[in-house]
């Protein structure tokens, strides 16, 4: 029964991740979406020539959790309260004002090198991944039906982890990430658009430091487990009777 519970205990550990003491992260921040956008212009019937849009920038709350893998490597997983990003007409048709708003859903996943040691009050990191750029809640207030493409696409990041104490700390960062929309807006006739965009962002934060919660617990209930078994009496085997 013994060997039974450590065995079980050592697959469990096995399937929870490495041998070292992995940790986690948890950040929240301000984050900065410079949008850097342009378009190939916009077209439609009727539409003249020169037409354009202009997105803008817009701030939120992004929170970030990273699982470190390796002492200097780790998973990253971003995700801020989606912001309302703003387009104003441009060019031939400046006069119309803003023509839409939406919601820009953007979760980042990068795989994260930490410089220097654990330990170190001051450590830079550097990062690449993948953004997956979704739009919703598009509106206007000329009464069209705007639909917004999805987007996925590479994304880079650095920045600087400062170390208050032992879980807390002070974060800044900066991306850099690719998005490409269709935009089509169907009214009294059929406006489209391919929207680049090249935001750059800008994050600042505090972060807490903790260790995973996982292989924590299966070590006090390894422990545990490991000391009834060790308390528990040993069972004779009944005796068979004589010239059975």
């Amino acid at each position: 029964m013994q060997t039974n519970i450590r065995i079980l205990v050592l697959a469990a550990l096995a399937a929870c991740g490495a041998a070292h003491a992995q940790s986690s992260t948890f950040k929240v921040g301000v984050v900065r979406y410079d949008a850097h956008s342009r378009t190939n212009g916009v077209t439609g019937i009727g539409i003249p020539p020169g037409a354009d849009a202009v997105v803008g920038d817009a701030t939120t709350v992004v929170f970030t959790y990273e699982y470190e893998v390796k002492p200097n490597v780790g998973i990253e997983g971003v995700l801020g309260i989606p912001p309302k990003v703003r387009a104003k007409a441009s060019g031939s048709v400046a006069f119309l004002g803003e023509v839409l708003t939406a919601r820009n859903v953007a979760p980042t996943v990068f795989v994260t090198y930490h410089f220097g040691a654990d330990g170190d009050r001051l450590r830079p990191y550097a990062g690449i991944g993948l953004n997956y750029t979704k739009f919703t809640n598009a509106t206007t207030p000329y009464g069209w039906d705007v639909k917004l493409s999805d987007s996925v696409a590479m994304a880079a990041h650095a920045g600087l982890n400062c170390a208050l104490n032992k879980p807390w700390g002070l974060f800044g960062s900066v991306a850099r990430i690719d998005v490409q929309s269709k935009l089509v807006a169907t009214g009294a006739v059929v406006l489209q658009s391919t929207i680049d965009f090249r935001p750059w962002t800008y994050s600042f934060g505090a972060s807490y430091r903790f260790q995973a919660a996982c292989l924590t617990a299966l070590r006090t209930w390894a422990h545990r487990a490991a000391s009834i078994e060790s308390t528990r009496p040993v069972q004779a085997a009944p005796r068979r009777p004589a010239g059975g």
